[in-house]
């Protein structure tokens, strides 16, 4: 009686504390009662199906085509303040103003046979927007092509020159490019007459070798010039214009012609180098966070590239995902709005029940974002098997300590 009283009050003392067994998490009941609470409401519990697959597929990502389709390609560059322009000028004979070896004393002034040919030194347009040309006086050039500085230039000198020939050259523009700039490196890339895309940006920038990494110099960031490639499904680009911004993929932007939009002038691009990542939790052979290794994946594939579930250790029908939607999913979703998220976004976590087979084939479709977290919950027997571990961790010292000293004394 003694042995049995013994036993009895250990093991009652054992299940009395099984609520603090080790876990590694929420029991899916657990889990259905913390939604259901009564109280403020911290998170939505939405069940995978094919409605909650197709309104997630739906979701239209960002895009430049969309997001920046008032602009189509820019008009042609024009000289701009602050631009560096060269102004070349030819006569038809010699003997006319620009004949000589120096033209009023400007250096670097080039005499030809047979006709005289000046090349004035380049010049920075000036703040009034205009530039010197010696025997035509200050002429304005900012707003205009160059195509129509060289005409008026020609009319100036119609009746002091001999058939005065002009050609006027853009050495150099600060106001008509497209900056692709980094924490290492930057370029500022001219926008040429018949339009630059914004592949052809940072092609001319260097490529999308060393994007800089998300969340770091990305703050500032943009390409690092010669080092190490990231893949394009790890990088993303950035576009900056009049006050807006975007970011959309390096690969969909290849991928898809209609996403490499013409650059404006002023734009700002900045490649990110940002490996997406999910991380795991629970029940499964591997708990860590794993790269995608692709530019999207799947439920599906997340928990294979986890390692599956553990047979002994989880329970298939909760395998549950946690994320934060935007309210405009969340309403499409037909559940409450919470907003207690980053940026007014809801937190919501949805279940997969693997023990319905059909659920497999939501699973092959249900997308995986950035930062997602899965959890795969507990099965009970597990937790069952934890309470009689721990009983027979506690009591067999005390049932083997009785039993041999009933064999020492003869008796109970």
């Amino acid at each position: 009686m003694k042995f049995a009283f013994v036993v009895a009050s250990i093991g009652s003392l054992v299940l009395a504390g099984c609520s603090t067994i080790p876990t590694s998490g929420p029991t899916v009941s657990e889990v259905f009662d913390q939604a259901a609470a009564t109280g403020p409401r911290y998170f939505d519990l939405i069940d995978i199906d094919d409605d909650v697959v197709r309104t997630l597929l739906s979701r239209p990502a960002e895009s430049f085509h969309n997001l920046f389709s008032s602009y189509g390609k820019p008009p042609v560059p024009t000289i701009g303040i602050g631009d560096t322009v060269s102004v070349s000028i030819w006569e038809a004979a010699g003997g006319g103003l620009f004949g000589a070896p120096s033209v009023g004393g400007i250096p670097g002034a080039v005499t030809a046979a047979g006709g005289g040919s000046t090349t004035i030194p380049a010049q920075v347009v000036g703040i009034d927007g205009g530039i010197t040309v010696p025997f035509a006086g200050r002429v304005p050039v900012a707003g205009r092509t160059p195509l129509q500085v060289q005409n008026e230039i020609q009319q100036r000198l119609a009746q002091k020159a001999i058939e005065p020939q002009v050609i006027v050259t853009v050495v150099n523009t600060v106001t008509e490019t497209v900056t692709v700039t980094g924490e290492g490196s930057s370029a500022r890339v001219p926008l040429s007459v018949g339009g630059t895309r914004l592949l052809d940006a940072v092609v001319a920038a260097g490529g999308a070798a060393g994007a800089t990494p998300a969340g770091g110099a990305a703050a500032t960031g943009g390409v690092i010039i010669g080092s190490a490639k990231p893949p394009t499904y790890e990088t993303l680009v950035r576009l900056s214009r009049k006050g807006v911004t975007a970011t959309t993929p390096m690969e969909q932007v290849i991928l898809d012609p209609m996403e490499n939009i013409y650059a404006w002038p002023g734009d700002i691009v900045t490649l990110l180098d940002e490996p997406q990542t999910f991380s795991v939790f629970g029940a499964t052979t591997n708990n860590a966070e794993v790269p995608f290794g692709a530019r999207k994946i799947t439920l599906a594939e997340a928990l294979a590239k986890s390692g599956g579930l553990v047979d002994l250790r989880a329970d298939p029908r909760g395998v549950f995902l946690f994320r934060f939607e935007p309210s405009s999913v969340v309403s499409a979703l037909h559940v409450p709005v919470l907003a207690t998220g980053p940026n007014g976004t809801s937190p919501v976590v949805y279940r997969l029940n693997m023990k319905n087979v059909n659920n497999y084939f939501y699973a092959q479709r249900f997308p995986i974002e950035n930062k997602d977290v899965i959890y795969v919950a507990n099965a009970p027997l597990t937790e069952l098997q934890k309470v009689f571990t721990l009983v027979n961790t506690v009591t067999g010292p005390v049932i083997t300590g009785i039993v041999l000293s009933r064999s020492t004394t003869g008796g109970s």
